[in-house]
């Protein structure tokens, strides 16, 4: 199950790009939320509510057969409406998220390489990401080259530089 293919991500995607944020909600199968709750929530929704933004980019990862598996993107905040891991207006912030039965696959390290790739490209200096503490993709993070840069409550604001 180690095959799948990398696209962009476009509008008809929002669905499934909903679908991985519940996923990212829900990394910890001990404190797993209901999909409702987690999409009445605006500090979840806020990641795809719109989609596809001007500024919105992102990566869709694909089995064999074309059905997604996992997805990352990143989109700009304002000062007002900031996401988990806003650190300034003009740097991204984004956010990941694999099919279960994809994890721990190479999926989750291919999206983001392509997003922090796709970001550079857009011009982009920084790119941002929150994650909660215990989430092992922390380590999936730190090897990409995001270091933490705040500890707001039960989270880490990580950022990495693409210049």
């Amino acid at each position: 199950m180690t095959a799948f293919g990398l696209r962009a991500a476009v509008g008809s995607d929002s669905r499934f790009l909903t679908d991985m944020v519940v996923e990212a909600a829900n990394w910890n199968p001990s404190a797993s939320r209901q999909r409702v709750s987690v999409l009445a929530d605006p500090e979840y929704t806020r990641y795809v509510a719109g989609w596809q933004r001007p500024s919105d980019a992102g990566v869709v990862a694909e089995d064999p057969e074309g059905m997604p598996v996992g997805a990352c993107w990143f989109r700009l905040f304002p000062t007002n409406a900031p996401g988990h891991g806003f650190v300034a207006v003009g740097v991204p912030e984004l956010i990941l998220g694999v099919s279960p039965i994809w994890r721990a696959q190479g999926a989750g390290r291919a999206l983001l390489r392509e997003v922090v790739s796709m970001a550079r490209t857009a011009g982009h200096a920084r790119l941002t990401l929150s994650v909660e503490r215990g989430n092992h993709a922390v380590d999936l993070y730190r090897s990409e080259g995001f270091v933490t840069v705040a500890t707001p409550g039960s989270r880490e604001t990580m950022v990495k530089n693409l210049r």
